[in-house]
């Protein structure tokens, strides 16, 4: 196993695992609203942080379930728009890139 897929599959796993977390949060928070109208803003606050972080989550886990596709396809070191390879430094930073770095900043 390589190196890059080890790191996408570590990444992976915590990301379940902090998705999950927002997810059991979310369900303990189902009862009613606290009575003090300031306790309720601060609980709809909190509410809306953790779905903006579990949306965060969800949508990283889609990109590192892509990229472990692309690697174990044989395909995840080369840019999926170019074709050329992805420089091995941007691949240690974004382990989860796809695309090269004149591609990324094109799109």
């Amino acid at each position: 196993m390589t190196e890059r897929k080890q790191q996408l599959e570590a990444l992976r796993d915590e990301l379940i695992e902090r998705f999950e977390r927002y997810k059991a949060h979310k369900e303990q928070r189902g009862g009613p609203l606290d009575k003090d109208i300031e306790d309720q803003s601060i609980e709809l606050q909190n509410d809306e942080v953790i779905e903006a972080l579990q949306q965060e989550a969800e949508d990283e886990l889609r990109q590192v379930m892509h990229a472990l596709k692309r690697v174990d396809d044989g395909e995840g070191d080369l840019c999926e728009a170019c074709g050329e390879a992805i420089d091995t430094r941007r691949l240690e930073a974004v382990p989860y890139t796809t695309v090269c770095r004149d591609c990324a900043e094109l799109g």
